[in-house]
C-alpha cells in the first residue's frame, strides 16, 4: 500500500520519495474551472438586477363599446329579511323593568335600614348619598331609570339581547345587595 503524504503547493510525496503533481493541478484544469463558476455566479448577481429594469412592453389598447350600467330597479329580492324587532315596552321589558323597579326598592330599604341601625354603605358609589333618606331614594330611583335608558339606547341601535342583559345584571347585583344586607344586620 502506497503512502502519500501532502507538502506545499498541493504537491505530494509518494512512498518512493519522488514528488508528484495530480493530473488536475499540472494543467490548471481545476483552477480555471473555479474562476468560471465564480463568473458565471457574479454576472447572474449583477444582470438580474439590469434586467428587471427593463422597461415593460407598451400595450395598445384596442376601441372597445362601453356599456352604461343598468341600476337595479328593485333590491328587495337581493336582500335578506330583517330580523322582527320588538317593541320596547314588550312583555318581557315591561316585566324585566318591574322586576329591576322592586330590587331596586328593597334594596333601598334593606341599605335605609342598616343605616338607621349604625351600619355602613360598601358600595362607594352610593355612599355619598347615605347622609339623608331622600338622596338616597334619589339615587336608587336614578338607578332604575339609567337602567331602561341603557337598555333603549341598545334596543334603537339594533342589540336586542344586550338590551335584555342590562336589566338582568342590575336584577343580579341589586339580589345579590338585598341578600347580603339582609344577612349581615
Amino acid at each position: 500500500m502506497k503512502a502519500v503524504t501532502r507538502l506545499n503547493n498541493c504537491q505530494y510525496q509518494g512512498d518512493s520519495g519522488n514528488r508528484k503533481t495530480p493530473h488536475m493541478m499540472k494543467n490548471g484544469h481545476s483552477l480555471k474551472f473555479g474562476i468560471r463558476i465564480a463568473c458565471i455566479v457574479i454576472a447572474g448577481f449583477f444582470c438580474r438586477p439590469l434586467a428587471a429594469q427593463q422597461s415593460a412592453p407598451q400595450l395598445i389598447l384596442a376601441s372597445y363599446k362601453v356599456q352604461t350600467i343598468q341600476p337595479i330597479v328593485s333590491s328587495e329580492s337581493y336582500l335578506p329579511e330583517t330580523p322582527s324587532q320588538h317593541a320596547f315596552w314588550d312583555g318581557k321589558n315591561r316585566f324585566l323593568f318591574s322586576t329591576v323597579a322592586m330590587f331596586s326598592g328593597a334594596d333601598f330599604a334593606v341599605t335605609h335600614m342598616n343605616l338607621a341601625n349604625g351600619g355602613r354603605e360598601l358600595n362607594p358609589m352610593v355612599r355619598p348619598f347615605t347622609g339623608s333618606t331622600g338622596a338616597l331614594a334619589v339615587n336608587f330611583a336614578g338607578q332604575t331609570a339609567g337602567v331602561v335608558g341603557v337598555s333603549y339606547l341598545l334596543h334603537k341601535s339594533g342589540h336586542h339581547k344586550l338590551e335584555r342583559m342590562v336589566p338582568v345584571a342590575n336584577i343580579a347585583s341589586s339580589a345579590f345587595a338585598v341578600a347580603y344586607g339582609l344577612s349581615h344586620r
